[in-house]
């Protein structure tokens, strides 16, 4: 069931899903938050894993994870062809936000406590971080 399913039909509408079961080639990963573009996946798979890779993917680090999403999965992410990359750090309040050149990660930008941001690809709407922490 998305997380976020956009109503809106075309270039820039989404499913955004919460945990989803990613087959990319002999990796198994499940990002926290992963969405794909409806113009390259127009309807949700049959099937209870996704062999498509997301177009982004939100990591939500903790202490017991970061070095496993910086570390191991960030490089599987860009070998595959996952465009954008948030990692978001609650405890720390910050946001990251990077886009796959080529084979490797670019920071757009770092972002934290209340600042209101627009990052790609969701950078047609504000996101206000101080929302995100409890």
């Amino acid at each position: 069931m998305p997380v976020f399913d956009s109503a809106q039909r075309g270039p820039h509408s989404w499913w955004v899903l919460d945990a989803p079961e990613c087959h990319l080639g002999p990796h198994v990963l499940v990002p926290d938050l992963a969405g794909w573009r409806r113009e390259r996946m127009p309807t949700l798979p049959e099937t209870a894993w996704f062999e498509l890779a997301p177009d982004w993917v939100c990591e939500i680090l903790s202490p017991g994870t970061a070095r496993l999403d910086r570390v191991e999965k960030m490089p599987i992410y860009a070998a595959h062809g996952v465009e954008h990359l948030w990692l978001l750090d609650p405890i720390l309040r910050t946001l990251e936000a990077y886009r796959r050149e080529g084979s490797r990660w670019l920071l757009l930008g770092s972002h934290a406590d209340q600042d209101v941001v627009r990052m790609p690809p969701f950078d047609a709407i504000d996101l206000e971080l101080g929302t995100l922490w409890a």
